[in-house]
C-alpha cells in the first residue's frame, strides 16, 4: 500500500468520481482506476460503488475513508514538523468572496516580502465549501463570516463590520442622511447567489424589522452587485470594506438607522494538525488587520 494510492483513494471519494478525481490530480483516468483497483485487491474489498456516472463509497470504503485521512494527515504533519524552518513552507489561505479581494492583498504584500521563500495560496470560496476543505486539510485556515455550524475547527472572532446601504445616485432616498428599514419596504434588493452567507445577513437583518426584502436579482460577485445598483436595477447592502474600496462615483452609501446591520468576521482553522512558524506568523498579520479594522 502506497502513499500516493490513499491520496488518490480519497481524492475519488471526495469527488465521487474518477474523471473529476483524475483531471485534479493530473494524472490518466486508467492510471486511477488501476491504482485504486490494486488498493481493492490488496484489501480483499470493494471500496467503490461503480455507477455509469459516478461512484460512491461501500461500508468498507467508508470505514477506510477515515483511516486513510489520519494516515496521511499524520505523515503529512510529520514532514511538515520536521522540515519546519520559520521561513520556508506552503501555506493555504481560504476567504469568502466578500473578504478576500479587500482584506488579503495587504496581507499578502507584507508577507511576501518578508517571507520570500514561503508560498501562499488562496482559495476564495463560498462558507460551506470552505469549511469541507478545512476540515480536509486542503486549506490550512480560513476568513469567514459567523455564525458558523459547531465544529471540530478553531474559530477565533476577529473583528464586527457594518453593512452599509448603497443606492444609485439618482435614487429619491440619496438625499436623506436618516434611511430606516420601513424606508426600504417597497425597495427591490440586488443579492449575491443563495449560497454566499452576505444575503443570509442581510434577509436576517430585514425580519428583525418583521419584513422581507424583495429580491428582483442575484449575482455571484459582489461588484456586478455595486454596477447593477449604479444602473438602477435597485438596492443592495455592502460590507464596509468594499465601499472604502469603491472609487466609482455612480453610487450613494448609507448607514441605516437606528440599529445599523452587521457581520462578524472570523478565522478557523483545525488545531488537531501540526501548524508551522508560517501559519503562526500569517494568522498574527490577520489579527494585527483585524485591530485596524
Amino acid at each position: 500500500m502506497e502513499l500516493d494510492q490513499l491520496r488518490y483513494f480519497l481524492r475519488v471519494a471526495e469527488r465521487g468520481s474518477f474523471t473529476g478525481a483524475a483531471r485534479e490530480l493530473s494524472i490518466s483516468q486508467p492510471a486511477l482506476s488501476r491504482s485504486i483497483r490494486r488498493l481493492e485487491e490488496e484489501l480483499g474489498r470493494p471500496l467503490f460503488l461503480r455507477r455509469p456516472r459516478s461512484v460512491e463509497l461501500t461500508d468498507a470504503g467508508e470505514f477506510f475513508e477515515a483511516r486513510a485521512r489520519q494516515v496521511v494527515q499524520l505523515i503529512e504533519d510529520t514532514r511538515a514538523e520536521l522540515t519546519d524552518d520559520g521561513e520556508s513552507g506552503r501555506l493555504r489561505v481560504g476567504a469568502i468572496p466578500t473578504v478576500a479581494p479587500y482584506l488579503l492583498p495587504q496581507i499578502l504584500q507584507g508577507f511576501a516580502r518578508d517571507f520570500p521563500r514561503a508560498t501562499v495560496s488562496v482559495q476564495e470560496s463560498p462558507t460551506e465549501r470552505l469549511l469541507r476543505s478545512c476540515a480536509r486539510g486542503d486549506v490550512d485556515l480560513a476568513i469567514l463570516a459567523l455564525p458558523i455550524p459547531q465544529g471540530a475547527l478553531e474559530c477565533e472572532e476577529l473583528f464586527e463590520e457594518e453593512l452599509l446601504l448603497v443606492l444609485p445616485r439618482s435614487h429619491p432616498l440619496a438625499e436623506r442622511r436618516r434611511i430606516t428599514l420601513t424606508d426600504l419596504e417597497s425597495e427591490r434588493f440586488i443579492m449575491l447567489d443563495e449560497e454566499h452567507c452576505l444575503s443570509d445577513s442581510i434577509v436576517a437583518f430585514c425580519r428583525k424589522d418583521l419584513s422581507q426584502p424583495l429580491v428582483m436579482e442575484r449575482t455571484s460577485q459582489l461588484m456586478m452587485v455595486q454596477e447593477l445598483v449604479s444602473l438602477g436595477h435597485g438596492v443592495s447592502m455592502i460590507p464596509r470594506m468594499a465601499r472604502e474600496t469603491d472609487r466609482s462615483g455612480d453610487r450613494i452609501y448609507r448607514s441605516i438607522s437606528p440599529v445599523r446591520p452587521t457581520r462578524k468576521i472570523c478565522v478557523v482553522w483545525d488545531a488537531r494538525r501540526f501548524h508551522g512558524r508560517i501559519h503562526a506568523e500569517f494568522l498574527a498579520r490577520i489579527r494585527a488587520v483585524a485591530l485596524s479594522a
